[in-house]
């Protein structure tokens, strides 16, 4: 982005930057130690595809990200370092804002795609962190710091399979790669910002932390804007309308209603009431309480049903008013090659509770990569150094096993 906050979008082949100017700008966003084992490792060039030495440099990679700090609509410094990745491979990419996409080398316009995506901002550490949240290190096989289990795992693991398949001419299926933005944020700048520009999709993998398992499935978000009105006076006089006892009994039917549609794979639908707001004095009944309701949604209804359902069951005084309809559930079908392929190699199926980049993909996805979904967002978040080599065998194969 331009310093206009104009979207800028270019490719690496029409870039003027040499790759020794683009290594100095590296330089002063990586600390001394891994960016000189970086250069160590780059000037060895790829021959064979070669799953172990990729291994060694995604790690490498990985350390790179979490000493940089990435915050959602922040990930400049990141991008660049991605960039840099294609680069050492000699890998033609685009990129616009932080987004940046590549194509396999021999890719034909008449074979259908297959997306390869993950992020790389990340969430801001919480209060809880006793380590340095951007101190790559590791300890007992776990390499910590901020980002390096949601995503950034995935997101090498990803980059480093795509590699193994970029020269390959044999392929039944192209391949795109897209490291993106704002997922943390569902923000207007990430993933769905580029699809217009991504060819003839077919599916999609999703790199989330998984544990390598098939999440077939997950569920949409759906955020509510609850406002219920009652009437203002003073807390000293009667008011049989109180808009905070008007809220309560709200409350109380987001809590026990029950929609009648269960999914398979992603269960019931699930209402919570996260915050609540009403009143500024203590000696004055309010007008309205404010509440806010998370709805998880299962593949059994649209975000627009949920919506409808919820109005409809509301009386007049209460206004309903959602975010957004935009993140909706998302699956792939069980006998998708995909899919298929995965179960093959002993991987097992569930649905997904938590929301990633799928929620706007139109496309069929699968959300699979290495990581454990119960370490993102938690203080010292860390990944087993292991599970980053066990993810890229794990990809490279369940994709061989259909291309």
């Amino acid at each position: 982005m331009n310093s206009s906050g104009d979207i800028v979008s270019f490719k690496y082949n029409k870039m003027k930057k040499s790759k020794t100017e683009r290594k100095e700008s590296v330089k002063h966003i990586v600390v001394d130690q891994i960016e000189n084992k970086l250069n160590d490792s780059h000037t060895q060039k790829l021959t064979n595809s070669d799953a172990e030495q990729l291994t060694d440099q995604a790690i490498e990679l990985l350390h790179q990200l979490i000493v940089t700090p990435s915050f959602s609509s922040e990930e400049d410094k990141t991008a660049l370092l991605i960039e840099n990745w294609f680069v050492e491979y000699d890998i033609p990419f685009e990129r616009e804002n932080n987004n940046i996409w590549a194509y396999n080398k021999y890719f034909d316009a008449s074979k259908r795609t297959i997306l390869l995506n993950s992020h790389h901002d990340t969430v801001k550490p919480n209060g809880n962190y006793t380590n340095d949240p951007f101190k790559a290190f590791v300890e007992d096989g776990k390499l910590y710091g901020l980002g390096s289990n949601d995503a950034g795992g995935c997101l090498v693991s990803l980059i480093a399979t795509f590699t193994y398949f970029y020269n390959r001419k044999d392929l039944k299926y192209n391949f795109v790669i897209v490291a993106s933005a704002e997922e943390e944020s569902s923000g207007p700048l990430g993933l769905k910002s580029v699809l217009k520009y991504l060819k003839n999709v077919e599916f999609a993998i999703v790199g989330e932390p998984t544990l390598m398992q098939l999440a077939v499935a997950e569920k949409g978000l759906l955020v509510l804007d609850v406002s219920i009105k009652g009437t203002a006076s003073h807390a000293a006089h009667p008011n049989d309308d109180n808009a905070i006892y008007n809220a309560v009994k709200v409350m109380q039917w987001f809590e026990a209603y029950e929609f009648e549609k269960e999914s398979k794979t992603l269960g019931n639908v699930k209402m919570t009431v996260t915050q609540i707001n009403a009143g500024n004095q203590h000696n004055v009944v309010p007008s309205h309480c404010d509440v806010v309701v998370d709805i998880r949604v299962n593949d059994a209804y649209r975000n627009e049903e949920v919506v409808e359902i919820v109005k409809k069951a509301m009386p007049d005084h209460v206004e309903v008013r959602p975010r957004s309809l935009h993140l909706g559930s998302s699956s792939i079908p069980m006998d998708h090659p995909i899919v298929k392929s995965g179960i093959n190699l002993g991987r097992t199926t569930y649905g997904s509770p938590t929301l990633s980049d799928q929620s706007v993909l139109s496309c069929p996805s699968l959300k699979l990569g290495p990581g454990d979904s119960t370490r993102s967002h938690a203080a010292n978040e860390f990944i087993y150094v292991e599970e980053i080599g066990e993810g890229i065998d794990l990809y490279i194969k369940i994709l061989e096993g259909i291309v």
